[in-house]
């Protein structure tokens, strides 16, 4: 899923060797003798979620080493935020045939890094090859997940979960409740906080003094929870905003074939720069910030914007999660579920920007690490020094 994204790649690294750190920042500091964590970057959001909980494990006194797939942004993201880690592996693209011979060959890229570090805890947001691998190799693994929909083959299942409260009555991958743990709000609430606005983007980007700015991301039509009927809506929502006087949209491929595919078939989009593709990577919070509202096919991206307080407008049309849903009675999104609430529900008006959007942490940081921290212990692997307690 989907993403704090950062617009279309502005450089794809194709490499897949083990041993490369192309794209990702240089090694952090490392306490010997630490209980080890593996984290494993698989998708564009799990690079600010994640950045927050390592800082923190670390500060704690855990060694924590990352890995990263070369799928969509990780990497660059990875070193825009100073997020070390190791590249290993890439994307193989909509061929499902592909996908799969993919996820194999990168668990066997993995398996090298795993017999070094020796990890006593395999972490991730959904990373398959890491907890495939930590599955064949006995590494207990802890999937942090907010989406009960997803697709897991009973190998790549986790040992422990890590989800949100509303999700605790759901279908989850572990069959077995107890491994089951929660923290409250949503993934987005562990960094949302920490974001600071930067009013040099309207310059980066062009946009004028009075228009109507709306980010605009179109459905993962690569992924295999795709749905034809999101794209439907997608390409009625951008024919309406393109014929909206003082209208501007940011438009967000998910990556380089979806750029060119929109820029082909929809041509008439980009005269006089009412569509816009940033030409180099932005900083996803910032621009859902100084937009007036939000439309997205992407998990991520809208609760990202609902976490800020800014409109959001779900064009996905997959099974929607209990994130979603709850957000939706909460009046933080809005699901459009017909193609004729693309003209009915979505506001096209501006909205009273404040300075700043609100700095008090919220619980899910201190939620999600303390789990960690129970797992570790239950698991037998707890560390021999007393850690630290959360910072305020």
């Amino acid at each position: 899923m989907e993403t704090t994204f950062k617009g279309p790649p502005v450089a794809r690294h194709h490499g897949e060797a083990t041993g490369t750190k192309s794209g990702c920042a240089p090694d952090g500091a490392r306490k010997p003798g630490a209980v080890k964590i593996w984290v494993d970057l698989d998708n564009t959001p799990h690079v600010p979620f994640f950045k927050p909980i390592v800082a923190e494990l670390r500060r704690r006194g855990y060694d924590v080493v990352l890995t990263a797939r070369d799928a969509f942004q990780v990497c660059e993201l990875a070193a825009r935020l100073g997020v070390d880690c190791k590249k290993v592996g890439r994307h193989y693209g909509k061929n499902r045939i592909l996908k799969v011979c993919g996820l194999g060959w990168r668990t066997l890229q993995l398996a090298p890094f795993a017999f070094k570090e020796k990890p006593g805890l395999g972490l991730s947001h959904g990373a398959r090859s890491q907890i495939l691998l930590c599955n064949l190799l006995r590494i207990p693994t802890v999937m942090i997940m907010d989406y009960e929909h997803a697709q897991t083959p009973p190998l790549m299942r986790p040992r422990w979960e890590i989800v949100p409260n509303v999700l605790l009555q759901e279908e989850l991958q572990c069959k077995d409740r107890t491994r089951i743990r929660t923290y409250e709000g949503i993934k987005e609430d562990v960094y949302a906080p920490a974001f600071r606005p930067d009013p040099s983007l309207a310059r980066q980007l062009g946009l004028q003094e009075g228009e109507l700015t709306v980010t605009v991301r179109p459905p993962a039509n690569e992924a295999h929870y795709h749905n034809p009927e999101s794209e439907s809506f997608f390409f009625a929502f951008m024919n309406r905003l393109c014929t909206t006087p003082a209208a501007r949209a940011v438009l967000l491929p998910r990556n380089k074939n979806q750029e060119a595919q929109i820029r082909s078939r929809w041509p008439e989009w980009f005269a006089a720069s009412k569509v816009i593709i940033p030409k180099e990577a932005v900083d996803g919070l910032n621009l859902l910030w100084h937009s007036d509202l939000v439309v997205s096919g992407g998990g991520t991206m809208n609760r990202e914007a609902a976490a800020l307080g800014v409109p959001v407008y779900s064009i996905f049309r997959g099974k929607i999660g209990a994130v979603d849903r709850q957000l939706q009675k909460e009046g933080r999104l809005t699901l459009v579920e017909r193609i004729e609430d693309v003209e009915k529900k979505i506001l096209l008006q501006p909205r009273v920007k404040a300075a700043a959007p609100d700095p008090k942490p919220r619980k899910a940081l201190e939620d999600i690490v303390r789990r960690i921290e129970e797992i570790l212990a239950a698991e037998g692997v707890a560390p021999s020094f007393k850690a630290q307690p959360a910072t305020a």
